[in-house]
């Protein structure tokens, strides 16, 4: 549109085009805050390991640091061992 619109004092004119652009910038600007505020501190974080295992990990946002991890490092080396046998952690015979 090249339509413009006066201001109150009628000093200066403004393109309707300027205004929706303004108003576009305005709106992605406060997406983006809105955005970052939502993230807080730590995020999660799932990676796959197997078809059928993940790993989920706490991170703090700023460093990257993992904070927690489920299943822990230790569990994860167990499983990967090849010594290691499902359900012989815990002896059940007598």
């Amino acid at each position: 549109m090249t339509d413009t619109i006066s201001a109150l004092g009628g000093a200066s004119s403004v393109s309707a085009e300027n205004i929706k652009q303004e108003v576009a910038t305005a709106q992605v600007e406060k997406r983006r805050d809105n955005a970052a505020m939502d993230m807080g501190p730590q995020r999660l974080v799932i990676e796959p390991v197997s078809s059928h295992r993940y790993v989920y990990k706490v991170l703090d946002s700023q460093t990257g640091e993992v904070i927690r991890q489920l299943p822990t490092e230790h569990v994860e080396k167990m499983i990967t061992d090849p010594a290691y046998e499902q359900g012989g952690l815990v002896k059940t015979s007598v």
